[in-house]
């Protein structure tokens, strides 16, 4: 799958650094979401997605057991954010604690692995490998239960049958292998056919989720990648030609078609209060608050105010991790994008880029940033993409070869 028949570099990571990346993907999978066809209790789900933690971070310490890790300001910021989640979460109960015990081990993990990340495109590729089992466990629950799969409590949006996941979950995971797996063929680092296999299956299910921030963080974030390739690859131009060309004849031909998909049947009114998301926010906002609250947070939880999901990355920070919280996610977003602007243009830097911009706008609509998730691990990926090479190890110097003594006929016989 998305095999890299260009590059003819020895990848040096170990296949277990991809195993723990993987198991890093299940563990923020959730264990909240659609019912499926055959329930499974939220008990069984969080232990397999701790354990998936649990053995992430075992595998990572196996493969690198001399601790040896690279500088990274990502992760030392993620590192910086347990102090305000775990101040906050010292009264707020074992749950809070447990979350904050999850977040530590999520990132020690990534500390482990940061070891091989080297701007190359390894951890892309354990990243779609990963995401695309996952869509096709949803697959796999359509063929099944196709009522299970399109409830109408969701208003038959596309949902997980075999594994409790929400349509923003599925829109999100297809959004981002979409992007990653259309930015690897135009950098050629994969054939056609298997950029195919992943992109187009991906495009349908998204499709199927309606989901709107997926679809716009898809759009957005492609347009920006691609437009960072656009002076160093004829690529890159041609797509953003055609697209600007398709976009429009999409707009004049299927405007109302796609105004409709877009509405998704709510009222004007609904639509413009983000599906009563407002309600939210501005009562989190309301909300007194303690100076500690404040600064702190009142601890790491379920982002959600009152009974009613937050659904925003940075209200969700402040609820739980105070100013504090919210100061050092706003430095982490501004440092990864910072440093993209400065890398010359590449193809790592155009995926980062992707995946920056992505996060970035998903997090108005949805929580993660604060917390182990799949978006921080989108990000932690960015990061890899961003990193500066690995040093090559010194060649030895050659040693002076010393010329040997003749020994004259008449001294080899005498001895």
């Amino acid at each position: 799958m998305l095999t890299d028949h260009t590059s003819m570099r020895t990848d040096h990571t170990p296949r277990t650094v991809g195993i723990a990346w993987g198991l890093l993907a299940l563990n923020t999978l959730g264990s909240a979401g659609a019912k499926t066809v055959v329930p499974l209790p939220r008990s069984l789900i969080q232990m397999i997605t701790m354990g998936a933690l649990v053995a992430a971070f075992a595998l990572a310490l196996l493969v690198n057991p001399r601790l040896r890790i690279r500088p990274s300001a990502f992760v030392f910021l993620l590192t910086l954010l347990l102090v305000p989640s775990v101040i906050s979460s010292l009264d707020a109960g074992a749950g809070a604690l447990f979350r904050c015990a999850r977040l530590t081990l999520f990132v020690a993990t990534l500390w482990l692995l940061s070891r091989w990340w080297d701007g190359g495109l390894t951890f892309v590729r354990h990243h779609i490998r990963m995401y695309f089992a996952v869509l096709g466990l949803v697959a796999a629950g359509l063929v099944v239960s196709p009522g299970t799969a399109m409830p109408e409590y969701y208003g038959g949006r596309l949902v997980g049958a075999l594994w409790p996941l929400t349509p923003p979950q599925i829109g999100q995971y297809a959004a981002v292998i979409t992007g990653l797996g259309v930015l690897l063929l135009l950098g050629r680092r994969t054939t056609g056919a298997s950029a195919a296999v992943v992109v187009v299956p991906s495009l349908v299910l998204l499709a199927m989720t309606h989901t709107r921030t997926a679809t716009l963080g898809l759009i957005i974030g492609l347009v920006l990648a691609i437009g960072s390739l656009f002076l160093t690859s004829g690529a890159a131009r041609r797509v953003f030609a055609w697209a600007v060309v398709c976009a429009t004849v999409a707009a004049v031909v299927f405007g109302s078609a796609l105004r409709a998909w877009f509405l998704r049947g709510q009222s004007q009114e609904n639509f413009s209060n983000l599906t009563g998301r407002a309600k939210v926010w501005d009562a989190l906002l309301a909300a007194p608050r303690t100076t500690g609250e404040k600064v702190f947070g009142t601890g790491l939880g379920d982002k959600s105010f009152g009974g009613l999901p937050i659904d925003n990355s940075w209200l969700a920070v402040y609820n739980e991790q105070g100013l504090i919280g919210v100061g050092i996610v706003a430095a982490l977003v501004i440092v990864l994008g910072g440093v993209a602007l400065l890398r010359p243009p590449s193809l790592s830097r155009a995926c980062a880029i992707f995946l920056i911009s992505y996060c970035g706008l998903s997090s108005y609509t949805e929580v993660g940033l604060g917390d182990a998730s799949a978006y921080l691990l989108h990000l932690a990926l960015a990061a890899s993409l961003l990193a500066a090479p690995a040093p090559a190890a010194a060649a030895p110097l050659p040693t002076a070869e010393v010329p040997r003594r003749r020994i004259p006929q008449w001294a080899r016989r005498v001895t």
